[in-house]
């Protein structure tokens, strides 16, 4: 078989295995959509009803409370803010550990993946209700719930963007008689620097939009208020204040893009 032929035939075989396995995937999430009822029209018909009616009352938006809203958002804002400087003071030096070239010893590094598994499989808003338990009503609940939370998120996107740093700098730090702070500080994490700074800002953008649902089980912020306005079924003021949500979501995800492009 000629060179050509067989690049031919190559080609043609991962060509085969990517159908196959695209034929698994799509399987699987049809299946998944079936088992959940996706494919019953009949309960979607029922439902129709109840969404039309609802819809009707969201319209038009109630803004008369629009001064009330002003605190709770701040506070959403505070949330988000704090959230994800909480979750880089421990995110970073949980990646350094979990990572494969800066860790101590292979104990320490699985015990550091471990606590970021951990932390990754309990959602925010469980967390946010045993915070609230523990700690009272407010913002710091949320804090807390945000930041921990995003620890186990933050911290595997840092151990892997770490892991696939360039080890020529690394090496030559090494030979040249550096120790292993001075060769994360000179070698390791001027490299990794800028996508840090973009997990970061993302983790912030989304910690915004966490913080209105975390103020449903009673972490403050906006979401207070939309529970508060859905319990009274006063739907005019709902579809206002997500609204009021939408435009801030808008405006911190524009801040985060205009700061992602400045530190490029």
């Amino acid at each position: 078989m000629s060179r050509h032929a067989a690049i031919l035939a190559a080609d043609a075989a991962a060509g085969r295995r990517h159908a196959a396995l695209a034929t698994v995937v799509l399987a699987v999430a049809l299946g998944a959509l079936g088992v959940s009822g996706f494919f019953d029209a009949e309960r979607f018909a029922d439902a129709w009803p109840a969404v039309a009616q609802i819809s009707s009352e969201m319209v038009p938006p109630d803004f008369s409370r629009w001064q009330s809203w002003l605190r709770p958002l701040a506070d959403t804002l505070a949330m988000s803010i704090a959230g994800t400087a909480l979750a880089v003071a421990f995110s970073l030096p949980l990646a350094l550990l979990a990572a494969v070239n800066t860790a101590p010893n292979a104990v320490v590094q699985q015990l550091a993946r471990l606590l970021l598994s951990f932390l990754r499989s309990v959602p925010e808003i469980i967390m946010g209700i045993l915070f609230v338990a523990a700690v009272g009503f407010g913002a710091l609940p949320g804090v807390l719930a945000l930041g921990l939370h995003s620890v186990g998120m933050v911290g595997k996107f840092y151990a892997e963007a770490i892991e696939h740093t360039d080890p020529r700098p690394a090496e030559a730090a090494r030979a040249a008689g550096a120790g292993p702070l001075q060769i994360i500080q000179r070698a390791i994490l001027p490299q990794v620097l800028p996508q840090l700074a973009d997990i970061t800002l993302y983790r912030w953008e989304y910690h915004f939009r966490a913080s209105a649902v975390l103020g449903i089980v009673g972490a403050g912020g906006i979401g207070f208020e939309l529970i508060a306005a859905l319990r009274l079924m006063a739907y005019d003021q709902v579809s206002a204040i997500l609204l009021a949500i939408l435009a801030c979501v808008v405006v911190v995800d524009a801040t985060g893009a205009a700061l992602r492009q400045r530190l490029r």
